[in-house]
């Protein structure tokens, strides 16, 4: 065992717009990434059958479009998605925003966008 940050992930990866993502822990049973978005960056809608998900923002200011609602969370402040609910997470400042994000169970083969 030993302590885990970015700097020491198991892996670094890419996505959407120059977005980053560190992998934090990953089973079967619970995913723990650190995130970064940059300014005016957003994520595709999508759903996950099985894992709920919960962010935590480090930095700046985050919007959530959960089944056409939006919600904005700040500094410091975590967010709740259920299973099954439509979301995508948007950066509409012009800061990067990092966040970490859990999912229990994985999200291994349990994304689905949608069109």
């Amino acid at each position: 065992m030993s302590a885990v940050s970015k700097h020491n992930s198991l892996y670094h990866y890419k996505w959407g717009n120059d977005c980053d993502g560190w992998v934090l822990v990953d089973t079967n049973a619970l995913s723990v990434k650190q995130e970064r978005m940059p300014a005016q960056t957003s994520e595709a809608l999508h759903y996950h059958e099985k894992a709920q998900q919960f962010f935590f923002i480090l930095k700046g200011i985050a919007t959530f479009e959960v089944e056409n609602e939006s919600y904005t969370v700040y500094t410091q402040q975590g967010f709740h998605i259920e299973a099954g609910k439509k979301h995508r997470i948007i950066n509409n400042t012009a800061e990067d925003i990092e966040f970490i994000l859990s999912s229990q169970p994985s999200t291994n083969k349990d994304r689905f966008n949608c069109v």
